[in-house]
């Protein structure tokens, strides 16, 4: 029998569970195809704001021994201008996730909605980035976030999904303020906060000081905070964090994610990792018995 590999999120049918994650190649709808055509199943926008952000200034990435660190402060060129972009992503059949940020509910709303009519089939909430003022504070107070989630709630038709910040004391108890104020999926994680300093210049390294750690390092953290997620609410998850390879992907699912965000390892990699992950976790599933991704789902929790 043929090996099953769709998963679904909050009502979107995936022919696999590997979504390209936000802030990866995100603001070009060629790159987003080419990871489309490297076996991502659906594409998530690098986050997009009311009004074009500039970002930091160099240097805004290192790479460190056992990970990438980030502070980009969420360059783009404002959510009205990246319509496009959208357009001509849903004009080849894409899955398209976009994802957006702000520094109030109103702004989130407003954003989500100009995407939401040029066609995107999701919004994710970044609520999590941990270097940018306004959007890391959202995400560590519960009354923020659910504030946000409510707003966003009201102003959309299409699914809704919040990626949740690691850098807080309990994930679980803000993955059950999302779920209450009507999300429709959580997203676990986003980076977590590191820095890294020049010890001859004798200052950080990252022109913003603190930013945000990705890679292999941060997997352990994501793969707990998944299976916490999954153990405090009903919600599909998308896991992400450093995953780059099919036996990563595995853990996630087997942890409770339904889904799963490849960022880092394409740096890392390249796009070829889409694959090289699918045929992985196709051979465990067949050589183990399984139907299908599904059947992975939530394996650890009923050990």
């Amino acid at each position: 029998m043929a090996v099953d590999l769709s998963s679904e999120i909050a009502g979107l049918k995936l022919r696999s569970p590997l979504l390209l994650s936000s802030g990866i190649l995100g603001l070009d709808w060629r790159l987003m195809k080419r990871a489309l055509d490297s076996g991502a199943a659906a594409v998530v926008t690098k986050s997009l704001t009311l009004a074009p952000r500039r970002g930091f200034p160099n240097p805004t990435l290192v790479e460190i021994g056992c990970g990438l660190l980030n502070a980009m402060g969420i360059p783009n060129p404002g959510v009205r201008e990246f319509i496009p972009e959208i357009e001509r992503l849903k004009g080849i059949g894409a899955t398209v996730i976009v994802s957006v940020a702000g520094e109030s509910p109103g702004d989130y709303a407003e954003a989500a909605k100009l995407a939401e009519g040029a066609g995107a089939d999701a919004i994710e909430a970044n609520v999590s980035c941990p270097h940018v003022g306004g959007v890391a504070e959202i995400g560590q107070d519960p009354e923020a976030l659910g504030e946000v989630v409510a707003e966003l709630r009201d102003a959309l038709r299409v699914p809704l999904i919040v990626k949740l910040s690691p850098n807080v004391a309990d994930i679980a108890k803000m993955a059950r303020v999302a779920e209450e104020a009507g999300a429709d999926a959580i997203s676990a994680i986003n980076t977590v906060k590191g820095m890294a300093i020049d010890i001859y210049a004798r200052r950080p390294i990252l022109s913003a000081g603190v930013g945000g750690l990705s890679g292999p390092a941060i997997k352990p953290i994501a793969l707990r905070c998944v299976y916490e997620v999954r153990r405090a609410v009903g919600l599909p998850i998308i896991g992400c964090g450093g995953i780059v390879d099919w036996a990563d992907a595995v853990e996630f699912l087997m942890a409770g994610a339904n889904a799963l965000g490849i960022g880092s390892a394409i740096y890392y990699r390249d796009l070829s990792v889409f694959r090289e992950i699918l045929g992985g976790m196709e051979r465990f599933i067949e050589e183990n018995g399984y139907g299908g991704v599904r059947d992975l789902i939530g394996l650890a929790h009923r050990a």
